[in-house]
């Protein structure tokens, strides 16, 4: 069976009628893979978050991974229960073929939204959010995955300002040895580790280089290396980044070091998890010393 129909009638349970199933109320997010909907369940009258996949785009994605058995995405997410982990209920196929994840719906704006209006909920608060990004991040590490797309569109901020969750394993593979292959190129190329430009193996190490592009960017508001939109911008990463240091002249040494360590071209030389970084900063209490 052609991986399109295979991907059309994978079910987790029956087929969801969207229409006599949820009240969608208005379209949250429209993603390069899916469509997310804040959604009523009426069969529970919950206020739910409904991303619907596109099939053929979605099918496109599986396909490079061919006889290995990977998981979808809504199998991924439903392993992932962390309090810095958007949590998926359930998933499974609509009546139209279209795969569909069904999770809390978090009334905010994703990071990158808040980087480019200069939002001033994030003053003072750099070094508690990325506390809980790196935590975020390691509790995929810890389930076994690699995340793929670690960026600041894909931490979402509540409205309070008090829970930042990491959302969307569209993308998101089992750290195995098979799914570390080199070939694959998917994610934000602006913050791409240079192993995978290069079509090197990959590891968990490649969210940490992303985390690290990520942090640099919510401390100075720049990236490490000129902006792009194709996979080109991501061809100077294995060169040494700008200092962080010329950005932000007055950041806790701690907090530059551990995001640089982070940013080592060099696999080898980089930090090499989430919990290292995390005992870097263990003593910073503020960005800025």
């Amino acid at each position: 069976m052609p991986l399109f129909d295979r991907l059309k009638s994978f079910v987790a349970g029956n087929r969801v009628n969207v229409s006599t199933r949820f009240a969608l109320l208005r379209e949250a997010i429209s993603g390069t893979m899916s469509k997310f909907y804040m959604a009523r369940d009426l069969r529970t009258g919950k206020i739910v978050g409904l991303k619907i996949l596109d099939v053929e785009k979605t099918a496109a994605f599986e396909s490079r991974f061919k006889g290995l058995h990977k998981p979808s995405e809504g199998e991924i997410a439903m392993k992932l229960k962390h309090p810095r982990i958007v949590e998926t209920y359930e998933y499974g196929t609509t009546t139209d073929g279209a795969p569909y994840l069904v999770m809390e719906f978090l009334e905010g704006a994703d990071v990158n939204s808040l980087l480019v209006g200069h939002d001033p909920c994030l003053e003072g608060h750099r070094v508690r959010l990325l506390r809980e990004m790196a935590e975020a991040v390691a509790a995929v590490h810890e389930a076994g995955f690699i995340h793929r797309d670690i960026c600041p569109r894909n931490f979402l901020l509540t409205k309070d300002g008090k829970d930042l969750k990491l959302i969307d394993f569209g993308v998101t593979v089992p750290a195995l040895e098979p799914f570390r292959q080199p070939g694959i190129r998917v994610g934000n190329p602006n913050y791409m580790a240079p192993e995978v430009v290069r079509r090197k193996p990959i590891d968990l190490r490649l969210d940490v280089f992303a985390f690290g592009v990520t942090a640099y960017e919510i401390c100075t508001s720049q990236l490490p290396w000129l902006r792009g939109s194709t996979g080109m911008a991501a061809m100077s990463h294995d060169q040494p980044p700008v200092d962080i240091r010329q950005q932000r002249p007055k950041i806790h040494p701690a907090l530059a070091a551990a995001i640089h360590a982070c940013l080592e071209p060099e696999v080898s030389r980089r930090l090499p998890s989430m919990e290292k970084f995390l005992q870097a900063i263990r003593g910073v209490q503020s960005e800025d010393q």
